[in-house]
């Protein structure tokens, strides 16, 4: 630990050894300013989780803890890839407000000053990150109380490090919940389960730990993980990035089964990390006046299609878990489930109203604690998607997703490439309406008008959230 660090953290403990601080572990009686610690997963699929229904990965110190929240059973990333989804995080803006569409580009200082992070230590929170930033730049050491993040991908293994990252981040992670003065936030982004970028031939090695878990039972390939889904797609996506990377990690049933069993081993290595830090938490006395934020920054498809990686609108690529505990949260709503559309541009909304402030006009997200306490209002019924990465193999779209129907424009391919899907009744999305005659000529007034709609509503939002 550098010596600056260990002097803050010093001073954020007498403080708060002279407050006095901590509360009953049960408290009702919400603070008014309570602590917030934002937990961000990466590549972290809405289904691979405990608590989310997925009866093979072991997350149980997440699933205790959403017990205790609200969980968003419909929650997704607008731009599915990691430097945009988390400039979205910090800022709650789309991507197309933002800016940042490549792993090189970065936050302006003016526009940081408008994060989340930024706005609670300039309201007097002591802030700490610990884990990925994943944005380009120089690294914002300078804009947190506590720094201990990475650049780029980081490494599970480090050269002269027999400790796991994830591991070590829970380690790093219950001493500033230990140490750090109230009223604090912490942001916990952990690398887990995104593959070991950089041709390791383990392409995603879990802690030492777990390297036998799941080693007794064969995971199932999902729906869609067939030769014909592969067959139908266009031929654009047949010859994408997508597929090129499955072969890395599913061609041969072996590693399709390693590659199943070690993004499960990543994910639970996470758990304890997290389990580390309540554990540091409850110790303080501080699980009654925290606020807990638990989301990843995108999906992965594992095999869907034939494919892997995230960048498309599929669902196993946009959907995102995400539950919020919350100080005050009536027993009532304590494992509640809110099928509410919520996005990331939602969470700087969200992790300002927990600590009273008001989002600045530039957010596009909303506030999630109306769902959160059960209070009516007005929400969203659909929302836009967008992916630019500028990649060879990676094509670019955008799309409007609603409860039932989700558009997608490829915007890279000319002409432009559309897609339309049924999900209430194709929730694999193995249909393309507009590419499948017996399903288009079935009802072709119907499917026109809903794709006139979708046009529209897209041109709309586009224009809108510019």
């Amino acid at each position: 630990m550098n010596s600056q660090r260990r002097f803050a953290l010093l001073l954020g403990s007498l403080a708060a050894l002279a407050a006095g601080s901590g509360s009953p572990a049960g408290s009702l009686t919400p603070p008014e300013r309570p602590n917030i610690v934002f937990i961000l997963t990466d590549d972290q699929r809405w289904d691979a989780l405990g608590a989310a229904g997925n009866p093979i990965v072991k997350t149980p110190n997440l699933d205790r803890l959403a017990a205790r929240g609200v969980m968003f059973t419909n929650s997704f990333g607008t731009t599915p890839v990691c430097y945009a989804s988390r400039a979205t995080l910090y800022t709650g803006q789309y991507n197309r407000r933002h800016g940042v569409d490549s792993f090189e580009e970065f936050l302006s200082p003016e526009a940081f000053t408008q994060t989340y992070p930024a706005l609670l230590r300039q309201a007097g929170y002591f802030t700490g990150f610990i884990g990925k930033w994943g944005l380009g730049g120089e690294l914002p050491e300078q804009e947190f109380d506590d720094w201990q993040g990475f650049a780029g991908q980081g490494n599970y293994y480090e050269p002269g490090i027999p400790e796991h990252l994830t591991r070590r981040q829970g380690h790093q992670a219950a001493e500033f919940v230990s140490t750090a003065r109230e009223p604090f936030q912490l942001t916990l982004a952990f690398k887990a389960p995104h593959v070991q970028d950089g041709g390791c031939s383990c392409t995603m090695p879990p802690d030492a730990e777990d390297l036998h878990l799941y080693d007794e039972i064969s995971i199932p390939k999902p729906h869609t993980a067939t030769d014909a889904a592969f067959a139908a797609l266009p031929p654009f996506l047949r010859e994408s990035e997508g597929r090129a990377r499955w072969f890395d990690q599913f061609v041969t049933p072996e590693l399709d089964q390693k590659s199943r069993k070690d993004y499960y081993r990543l994910i639970t290595g996470m758990d304890r990390a997290v389990g580390e830090m309540l554990a540091a938490l409850e110790a303080r006395g501080l699980t009654g006046r925290t606020v807990i934020v638990f989301t990843s920054d995108n999906g992965l498809l594992l095999g869907e299609h034939g494919l892997t990686g995230k960048w498309l609108m599929y669902e196993e690529s946009v959907r995102v878990p995400l539950f919020v505990v919350w100080p005050g949260l009536p027993a009532a709503r304590q494992g509640a489930k809110s099928q509410k559309m919520a996005l990331n541009v939602d969470i700087a909304p969200t992790i300002l109203d927990a600590a009273g402030l008001p989002a600045p006009a530039g957010m596009q997200g909303k506030s999630l604690k109306p769902l959160i306490f059960g209070t009516p209002t007005t929400w969203r019924g659909d929302w836009f998607f967008e992916h630019h990465l500028l990649f060879n193999r990676i094509p670019m779209s955008e799309g409007v997703r609603r409860s039932r129907w989700k558009y997608v424009r490829y915007t890279s391919e000319t002409p432009i490439y559309e897609q339309l899907f049924d999900l209430d009744l194709d929730p694999y999305e193995e249909q393309d309406i507009l590419h499948t005659p017996p399903v288009f000529d079935r009802r072709p007034w119907f499917y026109r008008k809903i794709l006139n709609s979708l046009r529209g509503r897209w041109q709309q939002l586009r224009t809108a959230l510019e």
